[in-house]
């Protein structure tokens, strides 16, 4: 397994010193310069995507947890890792059953596979509706053991952005490629140069985009001299691409990530893209970066004609770094009024470092429990899942001028002041209960389908089951459901709805009393509630006259 771009460069420092510059920025007008005009890559915002996550079972020739564990041939688990942030599973068909602890909410802890074409056409799906509008599909060397997956991802990442209306293009990361100023050719030649064909494949100055990431970084991954390294820039350029150099954060002192003498082989490039990942994480260091780096790296490139595409990062969760999305907008931001010709997120779906966009887990509820995992509530502000998506939409906007400059995020944590009238609150939202029998777990009440249920332990009442929505709101009615079909008898179920800010502390919404569920009408129970803020919503029962246990197949909650 090819070394993560964290693992190498995480240590190195931004700087001897940051400069504190406060939290109130100038709206300055970007600068109007740009080397080339807009296309697929200039002008637009585009993601790193690893697409590198595989499981047993999905038919990926690798075989085994890929990049989801250290050892691949056993289930990830907090001590067979490589990630440090969980993904939000509620929108994948298909989930691999992990060695990791079940949820906070009681139920398994699965993960996706990218080599599941519903795994990447919902990636892209996603990047359609929030604007990003390129993905740049990492490719690291394709003559090792992984080489067949990686060409397997290529064709469906292709059929993904055909699909979605997307573009991509192929980004070659050389770390660890011993051989590749020769194979790297042989590659291009003769597998991804056919993907240039496809209507999705990015275009810039009616070129072919090809990324090279990690020419002239200073350390043993990346031992390459400068000659070899431009000789690669060359050939691609001769072959008629628009070449984009993924480069050191210091490339154009050659000093601390950058190696010396390398000048020519970055100047060779039509566009660079210098790396930001692991340099800080905090606003002031974004702040220090813009005024001693980025302006300076700005106008190199624009005096030599060449395009800048400079790495913006939503901040690595696991560390603490994203300020419930400040640090994201902070550094859009301050990319957007540089003037930079477009921009780089790293990365899409980077769940190893810590730094996607990708729909992340919002509460401890959906994360294994005990596994020291942060979900985009750490720091105590409750941020949607699809949040740091949103962020980038925005951010697009912004760079596209169909925004204002602001230095203020203009991104809520969650949509609006709440959901529109009807919209079921509770769908979708981590569930726990009092007890489940396995094969009726309490997911099944939030998961649309009126014919799957759950059910508590039998002959032992009082039983409870309960939905987080993820944040204080006022509910105005409940409606409950047993399945539909007429073999479900009529039955009085005997129950309570109660209401919750911590989960811990109830107030009683719906008093205790008989309600019926009658085929005739739907067996169904609709309940208005008391107005109370309300994160957490329970119903307690005490009895059921057509089975001994609690019964549910939908749990919906609505807003007042």
């Amino acid at each position: 397994m090819a070394l993560t771009r964290r693992t190498v460069l995480g240590s190195i420092a931004a700087g001897s010193a940051l400069a504190a510059v406060g939290d109130t920025l100038p709206a300055v007008t970007p600068a109007a310069y740009a080397a080339s005009p807009p296309g697929d890559v200039v002008g637009k915002v585009t993601v790193g995507y690893q697409g590198w996550f595989s499981c047993p079972g999905d038919g990926a020739p690798i075989g085994g947890w890929w990049h989801w564990s250290r050892d691949r041939f056993q289930p990830p688990s907090p001590g067979n890792t490589t990630i440090v942030s969980w993904p939000d599973m509620r929108e994948y068909t298909r989930g691999y059953p992990t060695a990791y602890p079940n949820l906070g909410d009681g139920r398994p802890a699965t993960l996706f596979s990218s080599y599941d074409q519903q795994t990447v056409d919902t990636h892209f799906r996603w990047m359609r509706e929030h604007g990003c509008d390129t993905a740049a599909l990492q490719r690291f060397n394709p003559f090792g053991d992984e080489g067949p997956t990686r060409d397997a991802m290529a064709a469906k990442v292709r059929d993904a952005a055909e699909r979605h209306g997307r573009r991509f293009y192929i980004m070659y990361d050389v770390t660890g490629w011993t051989s590749m100023q020769s194979q790297i050719k042989q590659d291009w030649t003769t597998r991804m140069a056919a993907y240039t064909a496809s209507s999705a494949y990015a275009r810039q100055n009616g070129r072919p985009v090809v990324c090279i990431w990690g020419f002239g970084f200073a350390d043993d991954g990346r031992p390459f001299a400068p000659g070899p390294c431009l000789d690669v820039v060359t050939w691609f350029k001769a072959q008629g691409c628009y070449v984009i150099g993924g480069v050191p954060t210091y490339w154009r002192q050659g000093v601390n990530d950058s190696r010396p003498g390398f000048g020519d082989v970055y100047r060779a490039f039509h566009m660079l893209s210098p790396w930001m990942v692991g340099r800080t994480g905090t606003l002031d260091g974004l702040d220090w970066f813009h005024a001693n780096v980025n302006v300076p790296d700005l106008a190199d490139c624009a005096a030599h004609g060449i395009d800048y595409q400079p790495c913006v990062m939503p901040g690595d969760l696991s560390q603490g770094h994203r300020r419930h999305g400040d640090f994201y907008w902070r550094h859009l931001y301050n990319m957007v009024r540089l003037g930079a010709q477009g921009l780089y997120v790293s990365m899409f779906d980077e769940y190893n470092e810590g730094n996607q966009i990708a729909k992340t887990t919002e509460t401890r509820a959906s994360t294994p429990a005990g596994a020291g995992i942060r979900a985009l509530d750490e720091d105590g502000t409750f941020c949607s899942a699809d949040y740091y998506l949103r962020i980038t939409a925005d951010g697009g906007r912004m760079l596209k001028g169909h925004l204002a400059l602001t230095p203020v995020r203009p991104t809520p944590p969650v949509v609006g002041d709440g959901p529109p009238p009807g919209t079921d609150l509770a769908r979708g939202r981590p569930t726990t209960a009092s007890s489940s029998l396995p094969a009726y777990p309490s997911p099944a009440t939030v998961d649309g389908d009126p014919n799957s249920y759950w059910e508590s332990a039998n002959h032992a009442f009082p039983q409870w089951v309960q939905v987080d929505l993820g944040t204080v709101g006022t509910a105005g009615r409940v409606v409950l459901r047993v399945p539909p079909s007429p073999a479900w008898q009529t039955r009085t179920q005997t129950l309570a709805v109660q209401g919750s800010t911590d989960g811990t502390t109830w107030t009683t919404l719906v008093a205790e009393a008989g309600r019926v569920f009658d085929p005739a009408t739907g067996n169904q129970v609709t309940l208005t509630v008391a107005a109370s803020p309300t994160r957490y919503v329970r119903v307690r029962f005490t009895g059921n006259t057509g089975w001994p246990a609690g019964q549910l197949s939908q749990f919906e909650v609505y807003a007042a």
